[in-house]
């Protein structure tokens, strides 16, 4: 809409009509932003639910990791790269005795 506005904006003149035919639009697509917005936040609740119930089913898993979402960015990346050096230490053993 803001290219045809930006082509058509000198042959009208920049005019008040084209202007608010873009804002009419643009008022018409902001709810369905927001619906989109709004389905996309419950579906992230409702996933994050499933995993920590599957979380606190499993024995012997971390149960600390049910709220991995109220941890800083630096406690992520220091549990980021926990799991990576469990994941070097598992994968050689595994592709070993897969072979």
């Amino acid at each position: 809409m803001i290219v045809i506005w930006a082509v058509l904006g000198p042959i009208y003149h920049y005019s008040d009509t084209c202007s608010s035919s873009s804002h009419r639009h643009h008022h018409r697509d902001l709810p369905v932003v927001f619906l989109i917005q709004n389905t996309q936040n419950r579906d992230a609740k409702a996933i994050q639910l499933k995993l920590d119930e599957l979380i606190r089913g499993v024995q012997g898993a971390r149960t600390g990791l049910v709220r991995l979402e109220e941890l800083s960015d630096e406690e992520l990346k220091e549990l980021e790269c926990s799991f990576e050096r469990l994941r070097s230490r598992v994968t050689p053993a595994r592709t070993a005795g897969e072979s």
